[in-house]
């Protein structure tokens, strides 16, 4: 059985609505999704503390302040229920020192689908514990494959914003983690959607690679990251690989994608993989434009597997709840321990 992690306290971020093409809209990442992931793996293990350090280690120190009081401040303003922004400095975009906290949130989020509840912080904070967890056993040479069951995802999270549903990006939390213990590290991004935090975190780093298959931002959010030439730069230059993929792509069309994505991390070296996996590439999931099957999971897991390298799963996206828990299990069933 593949070890996993998971904190209770990731439970906690409840915002309540999200702002979706002019509505407002019971959010997607409700708290249901925990619990059908907790059916594809009942038994979980409770993360250690490993501190803020590592977190730090990716974010911004003031950002990371920002986050932890942001709905303390709201409340403290006299604003009801969770923090919005309404103002994003898009343009001369500068550190200033601002007092109102609706201001002071346009300089960290980038839409307005992600708001701040009372207790995101606390699930935040946790997930990066388990995803720190979970990649232990790996870099000790205990584990061939763990997996981190975060909530909310991360992959959208950057250095100082938040958005797409994330607020601390566990994927980049643990590859640097990695790669501070030696590691040549490869992220391969099989969300529906782009990790644009990510890519934007290592865009400058020669380790790790950043691989991403994903749905074509032309046409799909994020809009502003992810297109084929985005390739890195400085050190970094050639360590980024986006793959966008058309909507209605099914297994025939994705799995070559795949296999270039394994071909360019095994040509680069990697000695770990941290896969992002999004369950919204699946044909039926209501915010996402894929065609794969529960079944196909197994397949691509396969595919990741025969590399033969030790793989931190962490989970990032999936919305269809019902078929959430199945996505999961078909994708570890094709995975040893």
């Amino acid at each position: 059985m593949i070890r996993t992690w998971f904190d209770p306290a990731q439970r906690a971020h409840a915002p309540a609505v999200e702002l979706h093409n002019g509505a407002f809209v019971p959010t997607a990442d409700t708290q249901s999704r925990v619990d059908a992931l907790l059916c594809a793996v009942p038994d979980t293990e409770a993360p250690d503390d490993h501190g803020l350090a590592p977190i730090l280690a990716v974010h911004d120190a003031a950002y990371v302040d920002f986050l932890r009081n942001a709905h303390a401040d709201w409340q403290a303003a006299g604003w009801p229920g969770d923090v919005f922004p309404y103002v994003f400095p898009i343009v001369g975009r500068r550190p200033l020192a601002l007092e109102r906290i609706d201001a002071r949130i346009g300089a960290h989020a980038y839409d307005m689908a992600t708001p701040i509840a009372a207790g995101t912080w606390d699930a935040a904070y946790a997930n990066a514990q388990v995803a720190l967890s979970a990649l232990a056993p790996l870099l000790a040479g205990d584990a061939r494959t763990t997996l981190a069951l975060c909530r909310p995802p991360g992959h959208h999270a950057g250095r100082d914003y938040f958005g797409g549903y994330c607020y601390l990006n566990n994927a980049a939390i643990a590859a640097q983690a990695a790669v501070d213990a030696g590691r040549r590290v490869a992220i391969l991004d099989i969300d529906y959607h782009h990790g644009n935090g990510t890519q934007d975190i290592f865009y400058g780093s020669a380790n790790p690679l950043f691989v991403s298959i994903h749905a074509d931002p032309v046409r799909d959010y994020p809009f502003y990251w992810g297109h084929a030439d985005e390739e890195g730069e400085g050190e970094g230059a050639g360590a980024t690989i986006n793959l966008p993929l058309p909507q209605g792509t099914t297994l025939a069309t994705y799995r070559p994608a795949l296999a270039r994505a394994l071909a360019a991390i095994s040509a680069w070296g990697a000695d770990i993989i941290l896969l992002s996996f999004g369950a919204d590439t699946f044909v039926g999931d209501p915010i996402s434009h894929f065609a794969l099957e529960t079944a196909d999971y197994r397949l691509l897991a396969q595919d990741i597997a025969a590399l033969g390298l030790p793989t931190l799963i962490l989970m990032e996206g999936g919305y269809a709840v019902d078929a959430l828990g199945a996505n999961l299990g078909s994708l570890l069933s094709g995975f040893p321990a």
